[in-house]
């Protein structure tokens, strides 16, 4: 014999104890997002190895382009630009 489904789940308990464990998980859920939010915020400033890598990957962005200007002008003296 098979159990009714009721549409609602947990009929047997008490609508303010439902309220009252929404309100919990709901303000729990807030909690880890600004907690969340809080700690991506707090950056430590960078120390000598990050500045040496963030000028290491400036000067080869611009390596890189300067090899894209010197392809072009390349192919304008190539065809006579």
């Amino acid at each position: 014999m098979m159990r009714e489904r009721h549409s609602i789940p947990y009929k047997h308990v008490n609508p303010g104890v439902m309220m009252t464990i929404f309100t919990t998980q709901a303000l729990s859920a807030i909690a880890v997002i600004v907690a969340a939010s809080a700690l991506s915020a707090c950056q430590k400033p960078a120390g000598p190895a990050e500045r040496a890598g963030q000028a290491i990957d400036k000067s080869t962005a611009k390596v890189g382009q300067e090899i894209e200007r010197a392809g072009e002008r390349i192919q304008d003296a190539a065809k006579g630009k």
